[in-house]
């Protein structure tokens, strides 16, 4: 279980100076700083989920094979947030990734990143490799095609390297005194003290224990991409406006390694953008994993998909996987874009159980995959999924841009339309809608006041959309409380 919060006010005003909900990229990176600059204020950093040594999935492929909905899911939640079980992609870019230059400039967004990557390094990340888009003729032989090639540079840590430095930076904060991590601890409720201008978080700990309550002078929200709809109604209850953001939907594509080395080698991420002119929409490579394994994700009770690699060459298999993303946007009359996102995979799900896999070739053949097919497949699944027709799930000007965006590919990587090419579904990337802040990344209500002892950042803020923007404003954040304490 996770450390009681502490049974008494904090010089004699609160029981903590600062109180952080969430303890993902944004909230980790925060808390590393604060020690690092040896801050003396007093702080509570309050998880839902479990501590990172704890995380768990049940499923191992034997006993267990589906998701059994565990009440806080080890994948999604816990100590190091979503991230911690990803592929450990650092993408030092303003071009994708979150909104925080329009913040905090370009500049700084910059200095703030690599700052960020310095701390890897130096927490155990200095053998991973810095990969860059620049130096190369990648860029131009995409632009033949009508592909544009995104500017960035990305330090690829692997799962297995990702988990091991996150490890390194929370058992440092761990053994700072003036901190107190507190797991499986869901906070219910976040509202001002009209008595001293701070903050009352209400808590439910994970089992019968009553209601906790924790005062602060000033909260850090940090819930991350899983508690986006919590972070809403926080907002929601505290009048301050949200702007509806979008919602990604697609399919992650695996095949052979060797079809995509020669740009995999080169610059490892590479985000290609395409806009079609036929379906008048954008589509997206994400998330690339060289020698990668597809995975299942589990957001709020549904199953989507994901992929991650490892830095151990031992541990690689065969296959490189990445996602295909289509935007949407809503106007009139509906907004709830997540809700739409949450709908095509809901129908996934049902018609699959999970996660549905189909050939490319038997997609362009109007035919269902079956077991028979996948049996006779060259290209072996890294991920137990059921064979089906991605057809009945897509609506049909994104599956034609999928499928235009896949043809195009293969021009510039030859192999990439290939019958045995597999295709999951469905792939989400949901956005919180974007919260209004201000430059200090401060709560600004509807009246135009702006909350000074209340910070909103990461995924949840719908300012960010990567491991690297999310952390780089929580030390941010960190910096700032840090110039409050002088």
């Amino acid at each position: 279980m996770g450390v009681a919060p502490r049974k008494y006010y904090w010089r004699d005003k609160y029981m903590y100076d600062v109180a952080f909900i969430g303890f993902g990229a944004a909230a980790v990176y925060a808390a590393y700083e604060l020690v690092k600059q040896k801050s003396t204020q007093k702080i509570a950093i309050i998880e839902k989920g479990k501590a990172l040594d704890k995380r768990k999935c049940p499923i191992d492929g034997v006993r267990v094979k589906s998701c059994v909905h565990c009440k806080s899911c080890s994948i999604m939640e816990g100590a190091g947030g979503a991230g911690s079980f990803s592929d450990g992609k650092y993408n030092i870019t303003t071009n994708f990734g979150g909104d925080i230059a329009m913040y905090l400039g370009d500049r700084t967004a910059y200095e703030l990143m690599w700052y960020v990557d310095k701390i890897n390094t130096e927490m155990g990340g200095a053998e991973c490799r810095l990969f860059s888009t620049s130096g190369n003729n990648l860029k131009y032989e995409a632009l033949k095609y009508d592909l544009h090639l995104l500017d960035a540079s990305v330090r690829h840590l692997g799962t297995d390297k990702n988990y091991e430095i996150l490890t390194n930076i929370i058992a440092m904060i761990q053994e700072a005194p003036n901190i107190d991590l507190i797991y499986n601890t869901a906070v219910e409720s976040v509202e001002r003290s009209e008595e001293n201008g701070g903050w009352i978080i209400r808590t439910q700990e994970e089992g019968p224990r009553s209601q906790e309550t924790i005062h602060a002078g000033k909260v850090v929200i940090a819930a991350g991409r899983s508690g986006s709809k919590w972070t809403s109604g926080v907002c929601e209850q505290l009048g301050i406006p949200l702007r509806d953001n979008r919602v990604d939907i697609g399919v992650r594509v695996e095949l052979p390694a060797q079809i995509w080395k020669p740009v995999t080698d080169q610059v490892y991420e590479s985000k290609l953008v395409y806009r079609d002119a036929g379906t008048r929409s954008v589509c997206r490579t994400f998330c690339m994993n060289p020698y990668g394994y597809v995975v299942t994700e589990n957001t709020n009770g549904i199953l989507t998909v994901n992929g991650h690699s490892f830095e151990d060459e031992a541990k690689r298999s065969e296959n490189t996987n990445f996602a295909l993303l289509v935007t949407h946007h809503f106007t009139e009359p509906f907004h709830d874009s997540n809700a739409y996102g949450e709908s095509i995979a809901r129908l996934t799900n049902m018609l699959s159980g999970g996660v549905m896999l189909q050939r490319f070739g038997d997609l362009l053949g109007n035919r269902r995959t079956n077991r028979k097919r996948m049996q006779d497949s060259f290209t072996k699944p890294t991920l137990d999924a059921e064979p089906g027709n991605l057809e009945l799930v897509f609506p049909k000007l994104t599956l034609d841009t999928i499928i235009n965006m896949i043809e195009r590919l293969d021009k510039l990587v030859p192999g990439t339309a290939n019958t045995d090419t597999l295709l999951y579904g469905t792939e989400v990337k949901f956005y919180n809608s974007v919260v209004n802040v201000d430059n200090d990344f401060h709560p600004v209500t509807a009246e135009g006041k702006t909350e000074e002892s209340m910070y909103i950042i990461g995924d949840c803020s719908g300012t960010t959309h990567s491991l690297s923007q999310a952390a780089a404003e929580g030390v941010f954040v960190a910096r700032e409380l840090l110039d409050r304490e002088k």
